[in-house]
């Protein structure tokens, strides 16, 4: 067997894989042989069928199926010898041959897009900024009315406000009078926070039980169907036609108390015995809230670190004309006439891949299953933050965390994001990186 390579460009290649009579026929022989202890072949004994019957029967798919696979051996086995590094997958570009007994030596040629060298320099020249997001006493003043809200306790209310569940009954009106036939119910709940800032909301506030208020369903919804169904506890078709004003008649109100700062409010917020006054209070409210404007400005580090890499190394040869036929012969997506935008739209994402690469090869990055476990403890944790659900115990969390790793995909996405962390991690110590303090205004306009 024969494997030559020969560069076609700077980023691309032929690889050629001669394969002699010596190199298949033995192996063509055993797999015949294989196919007759396993195979049933009417008139003949399992395993006493003769190689001529089991040539005759099976010889070209076999032969066929042991050249495929000497070839893809020997042309991975070159690639990986040789450290090529070639971008997507090898590319057959010889015709269809016909295998036959009758010829003895196969040559197979295939198409490679190869990896350019890229000179990534992570020192002191690459100059990258960091933006930490100031902590304004209006976010502290929202995170705290945030928390008192979320621990409070509803209870009966003398008057409706902002926070009040309206119970009570509706009649649908006709010129100000009850319309007969309408639609009427005795059992609905209107929420004042759903209602918004309307002139609806408006006419409900300070009525106290026993009151009327009469308002306009549709309105008050925003003309969403669903909403005034909900609103009027009635079905969805029914509610498409709601056009009248309704009479309100209220019999209970509900309103939110808001929680008092105690040791119990505090245990809530941040968990047992770790504030004790509103002095801590505060402080751990602040560092609570750099804790997480600390993940926006890591985020916004990523894009700028790229960008300045980027830069850094400058315009990055790919092997085009290869790359455009791998995306059509692998995605059947993509076809003639739409390759060139799929290619362009491709092209960044490879040129940082090729960059990261080479980062993770200069810093030995190396994932661990401790960063899988970080990584997917990290996940848990933000998973539970989405529903509102702070300081949840380690078991859960733990328990959470396994799960993802027990998912491929999961575990896949825990590891790239590992390794990106890593990657980024090491821009951050070896450039020069210049930390700004702006505020939360100023940072936003950043992504404008």
């Amino acid at each position: 067997m024969n494997v030559t390579m020969e560069k076609t460009g700077n980023v691309s290649g032929t690889i050629t894989v001669s394969i002699e009579e010596n190199d298949y026929l033995d192996k063509v022989k055993k797999d015949l042989k294989t196919i007759g202890q396993k195979r049933q072949i009417a008139g003949f004994r399992q395993g006493k069928v003769p190689e001529g019957i089991l040539r005759k029967m099976f010889g070209k798919q076999v032969l066929a199926d042991v050249l495929n696979r000497e070839t893809v051996e020997a042309l991975y086995k070159y690639i990986s010898d040789n450290k090529l590094k070639v971008l997507g997958e090898p590319l057959l570009n010889t015709e269809s041959q016909e295998v036959s007994f009758d010829t003895k030596e196969y040559t197979f040629s295939f198409e490679i897009g190869l990896a350019p060298e890229i000179d990534v320099k992570l020192d002191k020249s690459l100059k990258v900024p960091f933006y930490n997001i100031a902590v304004s006493d209006e976010m502290v003043d929202g995170h705290n009315k945030s928390f008192l809200r979320r621990y409070g306790k509803q209870e009966p209310g003398d008057a409706v406000d902002e926070t009040a569940l309206v119970k009570g009954s509706v009649v649908e009106l006709a010129n100000g009078e009850a319309l007969e036939g309408g639609i009427a119910n005795d059992n609905t709940i209107i929420s004042m926070e759903y209602l918004g800032e309307t002139d609806e909301k408006a006419k409900f506030m300070g009525k106290a039980v026993g009151d009327k208020v009469v308002f306009n369903p549709k309105a008050a919804a925003k003309g969403v169907t669903t909403e005034i169904a909900s609103m009027l506890n009635i079905e969805k078709e029914a509610a498409e036609a709601v056009e009248n004003d309704f009479e309100f008649t209220i019999k209970e109100i509900i309103v939110l108390k808001l929680a008092e700062k105690n040791q119990e409010f505090y245990d809530e917020v941040f968990g047992a015995d770790k504030v004790h006054n509103e002095e801590e209070y505060d402080a751990e409210l602040r560092k609570m809230i750099a804790g997480q404007l600390r993940l926006d400005s890591n985020y916004r580090f990523t894009i700028d670190a790229q960008a300045a890499l980027e830069k850094a190394v400058g315009e990055i040869e790919l092997p085009e004309e290869f790359l455009k036929k791998w995306l059509v012969k692998t995605n059947e997506k993509v076809t003639a006439e739409n390759v060139d935008e799929e290619y362009a739209r491709m092209k960044p994402a490879a040129a940082w891949q090729l960059i990261k690469e080479v980062i993770v090869e200069q810093q030995g990055i190396k994932v661990a299953d401790d960063d899988l476990l970080r990584e997917a403890k990290i996940l848990a944790v933000q998973q539970f933050a989405q529903y509102g659900m702070s300081n949840v115990p380690d078991e859960y969390v733990d328990r959470y965390a396994e799960d993802f790793l027990k998912n491929d995909d999961y575990r896949r996405r825990l590891a790239d994001k590992a390794i990106d962390d890593k990657i980024f991690s090491a821009i951050r110590e070896n450039a020069d990186v210049e930390e700004k303090e702006v505020s939360a205004d100023e940072f936003n306009k950043l992504f404008a």
